[in-house]
């Protein structure tokens, strides 16, 4: 199961387990991450294409760490004008590990698994209800 998701600008084709490196994100190390703009699920074969965004899934990920990229080095230069101008720059970056891809589905599922338990459970007493009731008329009758 994998998703695309936007974030930062920038679209992300992640799977749960993997480790992503997004823009700096305003996030505490160890807190959790909630990315809603989820462009494509494919679950097994089954794709599912959003317009613009899926509804109805969400992808989670746990921020790892913080950190600045390599070094790159910015040269300006004009010829025959003695301009010349050199700098630096360390793009800063947050690693995220991605721990779960929710669907709709996977919630139905869950709702669906509820609902079933709650009609046996209903089930049971309303036979316990017919059998108290049938002994009941039985001792009036006797």
């Amino acid at each position: 199961m994998y998703a695309i998701i936007e974030a930062c600008g920038k679209q992300y084709k992640v799977a749960e387990g993997d480790v992503v490196f997004f823009e700096k994100l305003d996030t505490e190390e160890g807190k959790k991450v909630t990315f809603d703009k989820v462009i494509l699920v494919s679950d097994e074969g089954k794709v599912q294409v959003g317009t613009p965004y899926v509804k109805g899934v969400k992808v989670e990920g746990k921020v790892v760490s913080h950190g600045k990229g390599k070094k790159i080095i910015v040269y300006k230069m004009k010829p025959k004008k003695n301009y010349r101008r050199k700098q630096g720059h360390r793009q800063p970056y947050t690693k995220v590990e991605i721990t779960s891809i929710k669907t709709a589905a996977t919630k139905s599922t869950k709702t669906a698994e509820a609902a079933s338990t709650e009609k046996k459970a209903a089930e049971k007493k309303t036979t316990t209800a017919k059998k108290t009731t049938t002994a009941k008329k039985e001792k009036v009758e006797a």
